[in-house]
């Protein structure tokens, strides 16, 4: 009797379906976030925890001065009114029953390509997932305009058996894009390097006060080589990989020279 039932404990252990965290930035009602939580529901138990609207370029923000709401819209499904980092930790240390052993930040509407993950919620949240000791990526729809989003969910859901299977290494995290049209290839890269011409728009309110437009500009791309932009050009799902860690190390043998000059 005592074997039979550890050998069903084993079974059920072995048996159950890894719990999935999904997030955005584009909001709780983004078609993205729609197409990826469904096709990731054949690889495990898919809890959604997403911002209530959208806070694209919301970057790595933490909202530390106002309470946080979160409303279950569906089975599984909930709004929070803060950023796509209050939704992770807010789903691994306050909602969830048990830590996810994944967490798939996406499909966004957009590239995330080059020096735009530093203002990327989409990226953020799959770095606030790593910080939490969690596999994480990001995978973003690089025209969405003209993007099939199931594509994205598709490769989505392998990758994320992959990642389950083999892990990540320590402190990395994923930022994947999907290309639209055709898919040639995937190209494991290095994030790529772009300049904006920023566009300051200025105009006056009804009231008589300024207000100023941010605008995004035509971006010029460094062709560096094996960069995320070249991958996508070529119609490759580029998959790259990022570090927690920010150091640059090159630099500190530098800088050694200072320590005399500043101590």
């Amino acid at each position: 009797m005592l074997r039979t039932s550890l050998l069903y404990r084993f079974y059920k252990l072995m048996s159950k379906r890894p719990t999935i965290l999904v997030t955005n930035d584009d909001g709780i009602h983004s078609p993205g976030l729609k197409a990826l939580a469904e096709a990731l529901q054949e690889t495990g138990e898919v809890y959604v925890v997403a911002p209530d609207r959208e806070r694209s370029a919301a970057g790595h923000s933490l909202t530390l001065h106002k309470p946080l709401r979160a409303a279950e819209i569906a089975s599984g499904w909930y709004a929070v009114s803060g950023t796509p980092t209050d939704c992770v930790t807010l789903g691994v240390m306050g909602m969830l029953k048990e830590k996810p052993q994944l967490l798939v930040s996406g499909i966004n509407l957009g590239a995330n390509l080059g020096d735009d993950i530093t203002y990327s919620g989409t990226v953020s949240a799959a770095v606030e997932g790593t910080l939490l000791g969690i596999p994480s990526f990001a995978i973003s729809a690089v025209d969405p305009m003209r993007h099939d989003l199931n594509i994205a969910g598709i490769f989505a859901t392998r990758l994320a058996r992959v990642v389950l299977e083999k892990h990540l290494p320590q402190d990395t995290l994923l930022n994947v894009n999907v290309p639209a049209g055709k898919v040639t290839g995937v190209a494991v890269t290095r994030q790529g390097k772009r300049s904006y011409n920023e566009v300051i728009v200025e105009k006056i309110d009804p009231r008589g006060k300024t207000y100023y437009w941010i605008g995004g500009g035509e971006p010029t791309w460094e062709l560096v080589g094996g960069s995320d932009y070249e991958a996508v050009m070529e119609g490759k799902i580029s998959i790259t990989p990022l570090h927690l860690d920010l150091t640059n190390y090159a630099a500190t043998q530098v800088l050694k020279d200072w320590e005399a000059l500043l101590g």
